[in-house]
């Protein structure tokens, strides 16, 4: 026999179900209002990179520091934001993409040498990371 508090817990479990069946099944930001003309963008250095080692950075909660391989024959590192949509070990072996021609920035006392271009969105209400592998 349920109790009334049971009762009371399934009901409640049910309505956030439904809740949850409500939203839409993908969310999207508003655009940016603000454009960049075609030549500013033609000068961003996009390539695709192999992710060779990732690791958590030290008294970060957020970032993983990458060792890539961006084709030029020397390793590069960038340091990414995106500790809480991915595991480390899940990354490497990945192909990523990345603009490498910015200025190197030290962020936690390491240099990064890019940016890894990735998105975030909301599916059914959780907040989801895509990049260039898909996922």
């Amino acid at each position: 026999m349920w109790t009334r508090k049971r009762r009371c817990a399934k009901l409640e479990e049910l309505h956030q179900e439904q809740l949850k069946s409500l939203l839409p099944a993908l969310e999207v930001e508003p655009f940016e209002q603000e454009s960049v003309d075609f030549d500013t963008f033609c000068k961003s250095d996009l390539r695709a990179v192999k992710v060779k080692t990732c690791e958590p950075v030290k008294k970060s909660d957020k970032l993983l520091r990458f060792t890539l391989d961006d084709g030029s024959g020397t390793d590069r590192q960038i340091l990414s934001g995106i500790a809480k949509y991915y595991k480390p070990e899940e990354l490497v072996g990945k192909t990523l993409v990345a603009i490498i021609n910015l200025p190197p920035r030290k962020m936690m006392g390491l240099q990064s040498c890019g940016m890894l271009i990735s998105a975030v969105h909301k599916e059914k209400g959780r907040r989801e990371a895509a990049s260039a592998d898909g996922r």
